[in-house]
């Protein structure tokens, strides 16, 4: 089924065209639960939505205006939409769970020693200001970084552990926990220096062993999280690459590039598994006069591993199976710019230049026993454990996703 969009957020201030205001929707991302949203609707805003909301429910909305009213409000048990004013262009967002203190211990970030919620936002003078999502308020700021911070990610195991990618053309490592503050401010761990272009993307892998990186470059750098040693070049795209997604199980990585290609890699050989290009579509199918290029912004796999979201400059989502090499569906879109799964699966949201966000339904799907076993497998074995193992030649080539 083609995708079908549910419902469209917009800017709630009017237009303005002043470069410092910037309109474009860079970044997207749901809570880890799925119960907020956030947005970076341009005008150096971010758009913060509380999320219980089921598909069935989304369904009902074909449009939703960015100011919620107060009957929602309390249907979502007080929770109330926010807007974070960050007093510059944010371009990188990514949330995480703040651990609650230990007995006896005061913690100031959240109150009254309770677990919360947080927002990290990169911004174009280099900060990032972290945020209380409950309250809206700014908790603190990490200072380092000398040029736009594009992208974050918090390691997904819960621990306190914060990457930014600059384009200044480094990548930071940040401790957020406790033992990682001080007088000064939170722990820098390290500084990853390797790129020679603005970094774009950084993804950290679910088992928390490894980061990707890209940058304006044709290669993609992946890192060891253990070491924070350069692990290994994935060589191979034509043109800069972009953006990058591990899968659920850490078995897979994606990268996408200017080339209108997405590899699908090994991240364990560094070996080329599979190549989807971005072909122009049938003529009939066209969905405007103009001709654009197939140059991709973002890719992103879906929670059960087992589809990829894309979007690219020739004004469409696609949305791929992953064992095969065309996309299985696709829809019309304004110009986007990134996209990201619902965390429980059944729709996608995408983030596009005139600072709206549109929220489109994606295949839902129920795993086979087979996917999860493999799944549940390789969250803990890499590709060389499980060529070791003594099993029959085929299921190695299914457990290392060879069999496409």
């Amino acid at each position: 089924e083609e995708p079908v969009l549910l419902a469209e957020l917009k800017p709630g201030r009017p237009q303005r065209y002043d470069w410092k205001s910037s309109c474009e929707t860079w970044s997207v991302a749901f809570s880890p639960d799925g119960a907020w949203f956030a947005w970076s609707q341009g005008h150096c805003v971010v758009k913060l939505i509380p999320w219980p909301l089921g598909e069935a429910e989304l369904c009902k909305t074909s449009e939703r205006k960015s100011r919620g009213s107060k009957a929602e409000a309390r249907s979502r048990g007080g929770a109330k939409e926010k807007t974070l004013e960050c007093g510059q262009i944010v371009w990188g967002l990514a949330f995480s769970a703040w651990p609650a203190a230990e007995e006896g211990e005061m913690d100031p970030t959240c109150g009254m020693g309770l677990p919360c919620l947080v927002l990290a936002t990169g911004l174009n003078d280099g900060q990032i200001k972290v945020w209380e999502v409950q309250t809206g308020h700014l908790l603190f700021s990490l200072l380092g970084h000398q040029d736009v911070v594009r992208d974050l990610s918090f390691a997904p195991n819960g621990s306190p552990i914060l990457v930014s990618a600059s384009r200044d053309k480094t990548l930071r490592v940040w401790d957020l926990s406790r033992d990682g503050r001080s007088v000064q401010g939170w722990r820098q761990v390290q500084v990853l220096s390797g790129h020679v272009q603005w970094v774009y993307c950084c993804s950290i892998s679910p088992d928390c062993s490894m980061l990707c990186s890209a940058a304006g470059e044709k290669s993609a750098l992946l890192w060891s999280m253990r070491s924070y040693t350069l692990i290994r070049r994935l060589e191979g795209h034509q043109s800069s690459v972009v953006s990058c997604d591990f899968s659920p199980d850490s078995a897979l990585l994606v990268t996408a590039s200017y080339d209108a290609c997405v590899i699908m890699w090994d991240p364990y050989t560094g070996e080329q598994l599979r190549t989807l290009r971005h072909v122009p579509l049938h003529s009939t199918l066209d969905y405007s006069s103009e001709i654009h290029t197939s140059s991709l912004r973002s890719v992103c796999f879906s929670p059960e591993g087992l589809y990829l979201a894309t979007v690219a400059d020739d004004r469409l989502l696609r949305i791929w199976a992953l064992e095969l090499r065309s996309p299985v569906a696709f829809a019309p879109m304004n110009n986007g710019l990134c996209c990201i799964y619902f965390p429980h699966g059944g729709f996608i949201a995408t983030g596009t230049r005139d600072g709206h966000v549109q929220f489109w339904t994606a295949p839902r799907v129920l795993s086979s026993l087979k996917h999860l076993c493999r799944k549940a497998l390789r969250t803990f074995l890499t590709t060389y454990q499980v060529l070791a193992l003594p099993i029959p030649r085929k299921l190695k080539e299914f457990l290392t996703y060879r069999t496409f």
